[in-house]
Protein backbone atom coordinates (compact mmCIF):
# COMPACT_ATOMS: atom_id res chain seq x y z
CA UNK A 1 0.00 0.00 0.00
CA UNK A 2 1.63 3.29 -1.32
CA UNK A 3 1.29 5.98 1.71
CA UNK A 4 1.35 8.94 -0.87
CA UNK A 5 -2.35 10.69 -1.01
CA UNK A 6 -3.35 8.43 1.91
CA UNK A 7 -5.54 9.69 5.23
CA UNK A 8 -4.03 8.20 8.01
CA UNK A 9 -4.91 8.25 11.82
CA UNK A 10 -2.23 7.70 14.25
CA UNK A 11 -3.63 6.81 18.33
CA UNK A 12 -1.10 7.85 21.24
CA UNK A 13 0.03 9.91 18.95
CA UNK A 14 2.01 13.21 20.80
CA UNK A 15 5.02 11.46 21.97
CA UNK A 16 7.25 8.47 21.62
CA UNK A 17 6.80 6.41 18.55
CA UNK A 18 3.23 7.82 17.82
CA UNK A 19 4.76 11.54 17.34
CA UNK A 20 7.38 9.76 14.98
CA UNK A 21 4.49 7.70 13.21
CA UNK A 22 2.67 10.94 12.71
CA UNK A 23 6.09 12.62 11.13
CA UNK A 24 6.66 9.94 8.85
CA UNK A 25 3.57 9.57 7.57
CA UNK A 26 3.64 13.49 6.48
CA UNK A 27 7.10 12.57 5.39
CA UNK A 28 5.64 10.03 3.09
CA UNK A 29 3.44 12.06 1.47
CA UNK A 30 0.06 11.33 3.27
CA UNK A 31 -2.80 13.70 2.28
CA UNK A 32 -3.91 14.00 5.48
CA UNK A 33 -2.68 12.77 9.37
CA UNK A 34 -4.78 12.59 12.45
CA UNK A 35 -2.76 12.88 15.52
CA UNK A 36 -4.99 11.59 18.03
CA UNK A 37 -4.24 11.56 21.93
CA UNK A 38 -5.36 11.58 25.55
CA UNK A 39 -3.82 15.29 25.10
CA UNK A 40 -4.10 16.75 22.11
CA UNK A 41 -2.56 20.20 23.20
CA UNK A 42 0.79 18.21 23.25
CA UNK A 43 0.61 16.93 19.48
CA UNK A 44 3.03 19.32 17.98
CA UNK A 45 3.96 17.75 14.46
CA UNK A 46 3.03 20.90 11.35
CA UNK A 47 0.48 20.20 9.79
CA UNK A 48 -1.39 17.08 11.52
CA UNK A 49 -4.49 17.38 12.45
CA UNK A 50 -5.25 17.12 16.92
CA UNK A 51 -7.90 14.92 17.89
CA UNK A 52 -8.98 14.27 21.63
CA UNK A 53 -9.27 10.02 21.83
CA UNK A 54 -9.32 7.86 25.07
CA UNK A 55 -9.10 4.50 23.26
CA UNK A 56 -10.60 2.98 26.65
CA UNK A 57 -13.52 5.00 26.54
CA UNK A 58 -16.13 3.90 24.40
CA UNK A 59 -17.79 7.06 23.46
CA UNK A 60 -14.59 8.92 22.62
CA UNK A 61 -13.61 6.71 20.40
CA UNK A 62 -17.20 6.73 18.67
CA UNK A 63 -16.54 10.45 18.67
CA UNK A 64 -13.56 9.82 16.60
CA UNK A 65 -15.03 7.45 14.60
CA UNK A 66 -17.73 10.35 13.13
CA UNK A 67 -15.15 12.96 13.23
CA UNK A 68 -12.16 11.18 10.80
CA UNK A 69 -14.96 9.34 7.50
CA UNK A 70 -12.14 9.67 5.65
CA UNK A 71 -9.60 7.13 7.07
CA UNK A 72 -7.82 5.20 5.08
CA UNK A 73 -4.86 4.05 7.14
CA UNK A 74 -5.34 3.28 11.00
CA UNK A 75 -2.11 2.82 13.07
CA UNK A 76 -2.99 1.65 16.76
CA UNK A 77 -0.12 2.37 18.41
CA UNK A 78 -1.47 3.97 21.93
CA UNK A 79 -0.32 1.34 24.51
CA UNK A 80 0.81 1.68 28.56
CA UNK A 81 3.49 -0.47 30.47
CA UNK A 82 2.49 -0.85 34.02
CA UNK A 83 5.89 -3.49 34.52
CA UNK A 84 4.13 -5.40 36.42
CA UNK A 85 4.81 -8.92 37.74
CA UNK A 86 2.24 -11.88 37.58
CA UNK A 87 2.89 -12.45 40.67
CA UNK A 88 2.52 -9.54 43.18
CA UNK A 89 1.97 -5.87 42.09
CA UNK A 90 -0.84 -4.36 42.00
CA UNK A 91 -3.92 -5.82 39.86
CA UNK A 92 -4.97 -1.94 38.54
CA UNK A 93 -1.57 -2.20 36.37
CA UNK A 94 -2.20 -5.06 34.74
CA UNK A 95 -6.04 -3.96 34.33
CA UNK A 96 -5.02 -0.56 32.56
CA UNK A 97 -2.55 -2.95 30.33
CA UNK A 98 -5.24 -4.68 28.60
CA UNK A 99 -7.84 -2.20 28.78
CA UNK A 100 -5.02 -0.20 26.58
CA UNK A 101 -3.57 -2.24 24.47
CA UNK A 102 -5.68 -5.17 23.79
CA UNK A 103 -9.27 -3.13 24.52
CA UNK A 104 -8.14 -0.72 23.17
CA UNK A 105 -6.82 -1.79 20.01
CA UNK A 106 -10.35 -3.64 19.69
CA UNK A 107 -12.67 -0.56 20.05
CA UNK A 108 -10.70 0.76 17.54
CA UNK A 109 -10.72 -1.96 14.55
CA UNK A 110 -14.21 -1.92 15.53
CA UNK A 111 -15.34 1.88 15.37
CA UNK A 112 -13.19 1.81 11.86
CA UNK A 113 -13.06 -1.27 10.27
CA UNK A 114 -16.80 0.55 8.46
CA UNK A 115 -14.93 3.52 7.56
CA UNK A 116 -12.00 1.67 6.13
CA UNK A 117 -14.68 -0.49 3.93
CA UNK A 118 -16.55 2.32 2.51
CA UNK A 119 -13.29 4.19 1.53
CA UNK A 120 -11.40 1.46 -0.70
CA UNK A 121 -10.39 -0.89 2.41
CA UNK A 122 -7.05 0.64 2.74
CA UNK A 123 -4.98 -1.01 6.58
CA UNK A 124 -4.33 -0.88 9.53
CA UNK A 125 -1.16 -1.35 11.28
CA UNK A 126 -0.85 -2.61 14.97
CA UNK A 127 1.87 -1.49 17.43
CA UNK A 128 2.53 -4.81 18.90
CA UNK A 129 6.07 -6.15 20.88
CA UNK A 130 8.31 -8.59 21.38
CA UNK A 131 6.65 -9.49 24.42
CA UNK A 132 3.65 -10.67 22.22
CA UNK A 133 5.14 -14.43 22.26
CA UNK A 134 8.37 -14.08 25.19
CA UNK A 135 8.16 -14.07 28.34
CA UNK A 136 10.83 -12.45 30.42
CA UNK A 137 10.02 -13.71 34.25
CA UNK A 138 9.08 -10.11 35.09
CA UNK A 139 6.65 -7.27 33.91
CA UNK A 140 4.88 -10.15 31.67
CA UNK A 141 1.17 -8.76 32.29
CA UNK A 142 2.52 -6.26 29.63
CA UNK A 143 3.14 -8.98 27.39
CA UNK A 144 0.10 -11.00 28.38
CA UNK A 145 -1.81 -7.54 26.67
CA UNK A 146 0.14 -7.76 23.79
CA UNK A 147 0.28 -11.30 23.22
CA UNK A 148 -3.75 -10.80 23.49
CA UNK A 149 -3.17 -7.84 20.51
CA UNK A 150 -1.41 -9.76 18.19
CA UNK A 151 -4.23 -12.57 18.45
CA UNK A 152 -6.42 -10.19 17.71
CA UNK A 153 -4.11 -8.71 14.52
CA UNK A 154 -3.94 -12.21 13.09
CA UNK A 155 -7.54 -12.92 13.45
CA UNK A 156 -9.00 -9.36 12.05
CA UNK A 157 -6.37 -9.81 8.93
CA UNK A 158 -8.19 -12.68 8.52
CA UNK A 159 -12.12 -10.66 8.94
CA UNK A 160 -11.29 -8.06 6.97
CA UNK A 161 -9.59 -9.24 4.05
CA UNK A 162 -13.24 -10.04 2.51
CA UNK A 163 -13.38 -6.29 2.36
CA UNK A 164 -10.10 -5.92 1.53
CA UNK A 165 -8.60 -4.11 4.41
CA UNK A 166 -4.67 -4.91 4.79
CA UNK A 167 -3.83 -5.60 8.51
CA UNK A 168 -0.35 -5.64 9.56
CA UNK A 169 1.45 -6.06 12.51
CA UNK A 170 4.49 -4.58 14.32
CA UNK A 171 6.83 -6.19 16.69
CA UNK A 172 9.90 -4.88 17.98
CA UNK A 173 12.34 -5.05 21.70
CA UNK A 174 12.67 -2.06 23.46
CA UNK A 175 12.79 1.52 22.00
CA UNK A 176 14.24 4.45 23.19
CA UNK A 177 10.94 6.27 24.40
CA UNK A 178 9.36 7.05 27.84
CA UNK A 179 7.91 3.93 27.98
CA UNK A 180 11.52 2.45 28.09
CA UNK A 181 12.95 4.72 30.30
CA UNK A 182 13.77 2.38 32.93
CA UNK A 183 15.84 0.82 30.65
CA UNK A 184 18.37 3.53 29.76
CA UNK A 185 22.03 2.95 30.71
CA UNK A 186 21.95 -0.56 31.22
CA UNK A 187 24.05 -3.10 30.02
CA UNK A 188 21.38 -5.39 29.68
CA UNK A 189 19.26 -4.18 27.43
CA UNK A 190 19.74 -2.05 24.11
CA UNK A 191 17.26 0.51 22.93
CA UNK A 192 15.94 1.11 19.76
CA UNK A 193 15.89 4.57 18.01
CA UNK A 194 12.06 5.06 17.45
CA UNK A 195 12.18 6.57 14.12
CA UNK A 196 14.05 3.30 12.64
CA UNK A 197 11.27 1.33 14.10
CA UNK A 198 8.56 3.27 12.41
CA UNK A 199 10.50 3.61 8.99
CA UNK A 200 10.66 0.03 9.08
CA UNK A 201 6.84 -0.72 10.41
CA UNK A 202 6.04 1.66 7.08
CA UNK A 203 8.37 0.18 5.07
CA UNK A 204 7.14 -3.11 5.26
CA UNK A 205 3.18 -2.14 5.19
CA UNK A 206 3.81 -0.51 2.02
CA UNK A 207 5.11 -3.83 0.74
CA UNK A 208 1.89 -5.35 1.90
CA UNK A 209 3.64 -7.43 5.10
CA UNK A 210 1.87 -9.31 7.57
CA UNK A 211 3.96 -8.94 9.69
CA UNK A 212 6.84 -6.77 10.46
CA UNK A 213 9.94 -7.38 12.97
CA UNK A 214 11.79 -4.49 13.86
CA UNK A 215 14.96 -5.41 14.95
CA UNK A 216 17.51 -8.29 15.28
CA UNK A 217 16.95 -9.61 18.47
CA UNK A 218 12.61 -9.73 17.63
CA UNK A 219 13.48 -11.81 14.58
CA UNK A 220 15.65 -14.01 16.17
CA UNK A 221 12.97 -14.93 18.66
CA UNK A 222 10.42 -14.91 16.36
CA UNK A 223 12.71 -17.56 14.29
CA UNK A 224 12.30 -19.72 17.31
CA UNK A 225 8.76 -20.00 18.36
CA UNK A 226 9.07 -23.54 16.72
CA UNK A 227 11.05 -25.11 18.93
CA UNK A 228 9.77 -27.16 22.41
CA UNK A 229 9.14 -24.62 25.74
CA UNK A 230 12.03 -26.31 27.27
CA UNK A 231 14.41 -25.05 25.08
CA UNK A 232 13.33 -21.71 24.93
CA UNK A 233 13.10 -21.19 28.63
CA UNK A 234 16.03 -23.48 30.22
CA UNK A 235 15.72 -21.28 33.30
CA UNK A 236 12.37 -22.33 34.50
CA UNK A 237 13.53 -25.96 33.98
CA UNK A 238 12.83 -27.70 38.01
CA UNK A 239 13.51 -31.03 39.68
CA UNK A 240 15.93 -33.37 37.70
CA UNK A 241 15.05 -32.49 34.13
CA UNK A 242 17.78 -29.51 34.99
CA UNK A 243 20.41 -31.05 34.59
CA UNK A 244 19.49 -33.72 31.90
Amino acid sequence: MDITDQIALVTGANRGIGRHFVTELRDRGAAKVYAAARRPEEVDVPGAIPLRLDVTDDDSVAAVAQQAQDVTVLVNNAGVAALTPFLGGDLAGARREMEVNYWGTLRMVRAFAPVLGRNGGGGILDVLSQSSFRAFGFADTYGAAKAAAWQLTNGVRLELASQGTQVTGLAMALVDTDMSAWARGQDDWALAEPLDIVRRALDGFEAGAFEVLGDEMTRAWRSRLGEQAEALYPEAVVGPSRTR
